[in-house]
């Protein structure tokens, strides 16, 4: 089995990724084929065609056999891994009735399926009726029944991108419990289906029939069928196995299954996970994650725009490095390390607050982003520095939140992610935490999770400990620079951690004056 691989296919926001994996973590070969990230035909809307989401796998795959004609028969099992909360209806056919909605939409609807009075009482009395009500006025459910009456009744199943794939591999309604992140009724702490007197039946107008089947992280949910495999090349009867939603997977593929490692996620949404036996709510009432590991939760802080804020920076203010790349065929990424490398830590005052999006509770509904300290010797540098810094103080704040409600104080912690790629990122993040900041062997974390499971799933790696032992490894570690931490401490304690509270007012103002973000 020296040459045996795993195929992981990642369908993320912006691209599709085959990758083969070997049982020690390398990559052995990989395609990628890139994706418009979503359409939107009114604001705040985001959907994509699911089968553009297939047809990309399909290329991706047959582009890796047509590059590495001897690798198919080495394959010895299929993962897949995706985007989180990317919602499908399809019919009875199987096929799609209409765009997918991506988690990226900000859609939402005040139609939403009643719940009954004791349900109403106890969440008053327990505080979250707000956060319940924006639970129903976001789920994508409840927006297709009020506004697309007709697809809703058609509808014969409804699955995440990661249950349509799965579907369109094996030919069954199968998902991952890990994959189970969204507006959906599930039970957090059971890792299972809600059960039938659980308030989510009531809240979402989702039915029981319409969900797939799921199972835990390593099983095998089928074989590749003929269909399948002509399309993408994959071997028939290749098994199919369950992995995770992409965060997930990202952790395990990290090597961050121990809860005193801290696994930061530098990509569109950016997070600070860490990985618990224990059901573990950060955010009293926001549940954690399952883990791609079974039976495991995932404890999660996310920054909803996270380092989209940095393309945002590129695309607007950044002609002039990606004009130079250009001339000088040196990599963009090199140019803005670059540019943030020529700013002294703390951006010489400049503080930003990185809520370009709302959120639940922490940020809440009215939250906006935020930018203080300008002078006249700030230029876009500054600006750009002061993103990563903001980033930063910003997932600083959820490791402690994550280590005042566990008990366990983080020690270490690891970057995956397209931001884990600038060294001027990584040293300021070891600079701002005050810890050891490692970079993983591969940056393809979340595919890596993926192989992982399969791997164990398919009994090439006995238990989960051995293989990521086997497959996960630390490149390039960076250790904080005691002067800059001194610096970053007092901005963060003196001004950053004061930020939101001091203009949340103002948020609620702007809010109520021009309806933006729209009020649940």
């Amino acid at each position: 089995m020296s040459d045996a691989t795993i195929l992981a296919i990642d369908n993320g926001t912006q691209s599709v990724r085959a990758l083969l994996f070997d049982l020690q973590g390398n990559i052995v070969a990989k395609t990628q084929v890139h994706l418009e990230a979503y359409f939107s035909e009114h604001p705040g809307w985001a959907e994509h065609d699911p089968l553009d989401y297939w047809n990309a796998v399909c290329t991706a795959c047959q582009r890796l056999w047509a590059e590495n004609p001897a690798a198919r028969a080495t394959v010895q099992g299929v993962a897949v891994t995706t985007q989180r909360g990317t919602m499908i209806n399809l019919g009875a056919d199987g096929q799609p009735l209409r765009p997918a909605i991506n988690w990226l939409a900000q859609r939402r609807t005040d139609a939403v399926p009643p719940l009954g009075a004791l349900w109403r009482l106890a969440f008053k009395l327990a505080g979250v009726s707000h956060t319940i009500n924006y639970f129903r006025g976001e789920a994508e459910a409840n927006w297709i029944q009020a506004h697309q009456p007709d697809v809703w009744a058609q509808t014969h199943k409804y699955v995440m991108l990661s249950g349509y794939l799965n579907h369109r591999l094996c030919g069954s309604f199968i998902d991952s419990i890990g994959s189970q992140v969204g507006y959906l009724p599930f039970d957090y702490k059971r890792l299972a289906w809600a059960g039938k007197k659980d308030w989510k039946w009531q809240a979402l107008a989702v039915k029981p029939e319409w969900l797939p089947e799921l199972v835990a992280p390593g099983t095998r949910m089928g074989s590749i069928h003929a269909a399948a495999s002509a399309a993408t090349g994959i071997l028939e009867g290749t098994p199919l196995m369950a992995a995770a939603a992409d965060k997930a997977c990202e952790v395990i593929g990290a090597g961050c299954q121990q809860p005193h490692i801290g696994c930061l996620s530098y990509g569109t949404t950016a997070t600070i996970n860490t990985t618990s036996a224990k059901y573990l709510e950060v955010t009293p009432f926001i549940p954690p994650y399952p883990s791609a590991i079974p039976g495991a939760y995932s404890t999660e802080v996310q920054i909803f725009r996270g380092y989209w804020m940095v393309n945002w920076f590129k695309q607007q203010f950044g002609h002039h490095e990606q004009s130079q790349s250009l001339q000088t065929g040196i990599a963009p990424e090199v140019l803005f390390d670059e540019l943030v490398s020529s700013v002294p830590p703390g951006s010489m005052g400049l503080m930003l607050q990185p809520y370009w999006s709302p959120g639940i509770k922490i940020p809440g509904p009215e939250a906006k982003g935020a930018i203080i300290g300008f002078g006249d010797v700030h230029t876009r540098a500054h600006v750009y520095r002061a993103i990563l810094e903001g980033l930063a103080y910003a997932l600083r704040e959820g490791k402690e939140r994550i280590e005042k409600r566990s008990g366990v104080p983080i020690t270490e912690l690891r970057i995956s992610g397209g931001g884990s790629q600038s060294d001027a990122a990584m040293q300021l993040t070891a600079d701002i935490f005050g810890l050891p900041t490692a970079r993983p062997h591969i940056y393809e974390t979340s595919g890596l999770g993926a192989a992982i499971d399969a791997a164990v799933g398919l009994g090439l790696h006995p238990d989960f400990d051995t293989a990521v032992k086997a497959m996960t490894r630390m490149g390039k570690t960076f250790t904080p620079n005691a002067t800059h931490h001194a610096t970053y401490n007092a901005l963060y304690h003196g001004v950053y951690q004061k930020m939101y509270g001091r203009l949340q007012p103002l948020y609620r103002t702007i809010q109520h004056i021009t309806g933006y973000p729209r009020m649940p």
